[in-house]
């Protein structure tokens, strides 16, 4: 017979009286992990239009450029969640090393190799350890907060503070290696990733301090299975793979349309009022006291993210683009924040880190998937055919979500209750 315990009221119950980002900000060493992780976790922003902009003025092909990058998602996509469960067991300043060096290497050589005009396949091959090497920061930062906070009502605050962030970095990263690649060199946006990387990650790795423990022999663990049998999770992954083909097939259209329409330089301004309207969004959804159900949140911002994003392909001035691109933005961010939010509710303690970085993955792999799309579509059709991608992503991920919505329904499970400082007892309920 399984114990029943009274717990804390649930996140939208209690939402009210959720503690701010000013509190949040405060907590004792954040700023420690949370300046280098910023600049760290921009590579998984900025790779992919790096890659895409370089490949692409060094053959003249979007098609060649999106498979290039759709290499580098694709291994990103199946390595990250093992990086994630590495991590777990042995701690993230052993598996953020080697990482970041691995990465900072092969990006430099994926550089140089196109550059030179080798072989289109010495590219795919470069690509591969530069995607699969990419450091899972978000989860790894994410995880801090729970070991700082442990249980603390904060956690809420921070799993909304880390929606924005994540929002922030997509704002910054693609407008940055979109500026140093159209102003300064092809080669300077996967350049400056590199060694964005190696720097944050160095930092972020020597915070020792507040990185959570590792289970070692001789305490107690509680085996856990993989996030992936969660069933919630799995639906979530879907719907984070149509938000994946809305950020590739943006970055190869926007390219591509500035491009057919004589103003290339447009495609900075272009992507970053999409990225403006993807950060204001996520500002205002991570400080919303809901009362909603977050189901119903994500299934009404997924609609509506569907219904803007069937759109773009109609759209031939740039005025109307924009317009439309700042729609998508904000369309984009409340259903991260809401996925991200229903991992904490679905998934036991112990398997999140884990499902964070599926959710990561798939983003990165629905990304990939479009850029190759995007990328042959462009070459073969008129200029901004690639906007049909984010379209059928995103309505294929619609109408799975709608019809597997009863799986985001919160279950009661096995859990972890604080039973005062330093004490946690788990508690498994039916």
């Amino acid at each position: 017979m399984a114990s029943t315990v009274t717990t804390e009221p649930s996140k939208d119950s209690s939402a009210s009286s959720r503690p701010g980002y000013g509190q949040l900000l405060r907590t004792r060493g954040a700023w420690t992990f949370l300046l280098p992780g910023f600049a760290a976790r921009q590579p998984f922003a900025m790779l992919t239009i790096s890659i895409v902009l370089l490949v692409q003025h060094t053959t003249g092909s979007y098609g060649a450029a999106g498979a290039a990058a759709a290499v580098t998602g694709v291994s990103m996509a199946l390595c990250a969640p093992y990086s994630g469960r590495l991590a777990d067991r042995y701690g993230q300043r052993a598996v953020l090393i080697p990482g970041v060096l691995l990465h900072t290497l092969s990006g430099l050589t994926l550089t140089v190799l196109a550059l030179t005009h080798a072989p289109l396949w010495t590219v795919f091959a470069a690509a591969v350890p530069t995607g699969a090497s990419v450091p899972q920061i978000g989860p790894m930062v994410r995880a801090r907060w729970g070991a700082r906070l442990k249980g603390s009502p904060l956690m809420t605050t921070a799993a909304a503070f880390e929606s924005v962030t994540d929002e922030l970095t997509f704002v910054f990263g693609p407008l940055l290696a979109t500026a140093l690649c159209t102003a300064v060199n092809p080669a300077a946006g996967l350049v400056t990733e590199a060694a964005l990387t190696l720097l944050g990650g160095l930092l972020f790795a020597a915070r020792k301090s507040t990185q959570p423990q590792v289970a070692v022999a001789g305490h107690a663990r509680v085996e856990h299975a993989s996030a992936l049998r969660v069933p919630g999770v799995r639906v979530l992954i879907v719907a984070f793979l149509g938000i994946g083909t809305v950020f590739g097939g943006m970055q190869v259209s926007l390219a591509a349309f500035t491009e057919s329409i004589g103003e290339p330089g447009l495609n900075g301004v272009l992507y970053g009022t999409f990225a403006a309207g993807n950060m204001l969004s996520g500002l205002v959804c991570g400080a919303i006291a809901w009362k909603v159900a977050p189901r119903r949140r994500l299934v009404v911002s997924y609609a509506a993210l569907a219904l803007v994003a069937s759109g773009l392909w109609a759209a031939h001035s740039v005025l109307v683009l924009a317009g439309l691109g700042l729609l998508v933005g904000m369309c984009i961010a409340p259903a991260l924040i809401t996925g991200y939010t229903l991992v904490d509710d679905l998934v036991p303690a112990g398997a999140r880190t884990e499902a964070f970085t599926w959710l990561t993955g798939a983003v990165a792999l629905g990304q990939a998937a479009a850029v190759t799309i995007a990328g042959q579509l462009e070459d073969r059709f008129w200029g901004g055919a690639g906007f049909l991608v984010p379209m059928g992503g995103t309505v294929l991920a619609l109408v799975t979500l709608l019809a597997l919505r009863s799986r985001l329904e919160t279950r009661p499970r096995a859990r972890t209750v604080a039973r005062g400082v330093g004490h946690r007892v788990p508690v498994t309920v039916d």
